[in-house]
């Protein structure tokens, strides 16, 4: 199963860098850099500080518009997964995918928009247990990229 990873408007160069060293020990196929979320082109120094190098090894393209960028995924029948709090989420435990996923995760405050979860095929949510309602958007990232690529050992 291929997994892509979305990273829209996400503002800290040091959590892009740990995914992208989530990304390559768990083998992310690529990942897309969207809105204003800054590349290891734009913000090397405090990309690799967190990456450690993962940014070399990954790969990754910058788009400005994340809609074309669905679209054009969703063309190639991938699944398209927001992990976000919503009505309509789930827990992502539960989530057993049989397609190609993209994986799009949003700004560490705001999250994604609404329009972004309707274009969604499934929205999944990490269960919060104490006061805080939310994870760090790498936190986040690595437990539902483990979750898919190792539920199945």
């Amino acid at each position: 199963m291929k997994i892509y990873i979305i990273l829209h408007n996400i503002r800290s160069s040091y959590n892009v860098g740990a995914i992208f060293r989530t990304a390559d020990a768990a083998q992310v196929d690529k990942i897309y850099l969207t809105g204003y979320t800054p590349t290891p082109k734009t913000n090397p120094k405090q990309i690799h500080k967190s990456a450690l190098g993962a940014e070399n090894f990954v790969q990754w393209e910058k788009h400005k518009n994340i809609n074309y960028l669905l679209k054009k995924l969703k063309k190639e029948k991938f699944k398209i997964v927001a992990v976000e709090q919503s009505e309509k989420s789930i827990p992502y435990y539960k989530f057993k995918p049989k397609n190609d996923l993209v994986l799009i995760f949003g700004n560490e405050v705001r999250g994604l928009n609404k329009k972004i979860l309707e274009k969604a095929d499934y929205i999944l949510e990490i269960p919060m247990l104490g006061k805080k309602e939310s994870l760090n958007v790498a936190i986040s990232c690595g437990i539902i990229v483990y979750y898919l690529r190792f539920r199945d050992y």
